[in-house]
């Protein structure tokens, strides 16, 4: 099934590969956030535990998925060859930053006055669909950079891994549609509504991924920068957004231990069929 499905993606234009791929992601969130239809109201013990794998399989992929390769096809030997991802992961990490202090949005489990960015009239159901979207970014980035990389014919950028990459983040948007969905419910708003919402929180994600193919295909040499760039993008969010909100309640070592299953996760999934 496997080889069927990169046969399919190696035949087809690598922005159209990077567009498709990232339609799959988007899905998942969509899929997600469904299950708004058919469950009453999850425990927080489970949204939790599932917002910590999402964080897991974000930071496993930084590495195994982003970081790494953008080491191994950088020129020169020692300081000299991490320097393009050292740069490129600041820049990704400054970039989300600067989203940050200018986006209206509000993270998950957080008082309506608690909101950040530009001071909006917005409602809150937009800032948690906001917040969200800021998520999806680097991940849509991340693997459209890939596809860029495939596409210039770097040895280190194979449509495996990227292919790869895509399912991890599909994988980790399963809960995030969830994490959005249910509490726009709980806040009174119908099914649907909720459901429009929580799966809109990742159209981005295309659009960031043929942003990226395209960006790579026209200058192969920032394939390194931008690689590590998305990482760095990915990591601020886990550890601006994602492990904050598991760790606000009581179930913190279990958001933990989901962590932790979602880096195995994502690092088994990235050795075994990246290559």
């Amino acid at each position: 099934m496997m080889e069927e499905i990169i046969n399919y993606f190696e035949n087809i234009n690598p922005v159209l590969a990077a567009f498709h791929a990232t339609v799959f992601t988007w899905a998942m969130t969509a899929l997600g956030a469904a299950t708004v239809f058919l469950v009453r109201n999850p425990s927080k013990k489970l949204l939790d535990g599932m917002l910590g794998f999402t964080g897991g399989v974000m930071i496993a992929a930084s590495f195994w998925s982003l970081l790494a390769p953008a080491i191994s096809m950088s020129p020169g030997e020692g300081f000299t060859k991490v320097m393009p991802a050292a740069i490129g992961f600041g820049l990704g990490a400054l970039f989300l930053f600067g989203l940050d202090k200018v986006l209206p949005h509000l993270h998950l489990n957080h008082d309506e006055n608690q909101k950040e960015g530009i001071k909006t009239p917005w409602q809150k159901t937009t800032l948690l669909t906001l917040a969200i979207t800021l998520h999806n970014i680097p991940e849509g980035l991340a693997v459209g950079v890939l596809f860029g990389g495939v596409a210039a014919g770097i040895p280190e950028a194979t449509i495996a891994g990227s292919l790869t990459l895509a399912i991890g983040i599909g994988l980790q948007n399963l809960p995030e549609g969830l994490a959005v969905a249910f509490p726009l419910r709980r806040a009174g708003m119908s099914k649907r509504k909720s459901f429009m919402y929580g799966q809109s929180s990742a159209l981005v994600e295309p659009i960031a991924a043929v942003v990226g193919a395209l960006a790579v295909g026209f200058f192969t040499p920032i394939l390194p920068y931008a690689l590590a760039f998305a990482a760095g993008a990915m990591v601020f969010v886990v550890i601006e957004e994602v492990v904050p909100e598991t760790q606000q309640g009581n179930n913190s070592d279990l958001a933990t231990l989901g962590f932790i299953g979602g880096f195995i996760c994502m690092m088994i999934l990235d050795v075994s069929l990246g290559t």
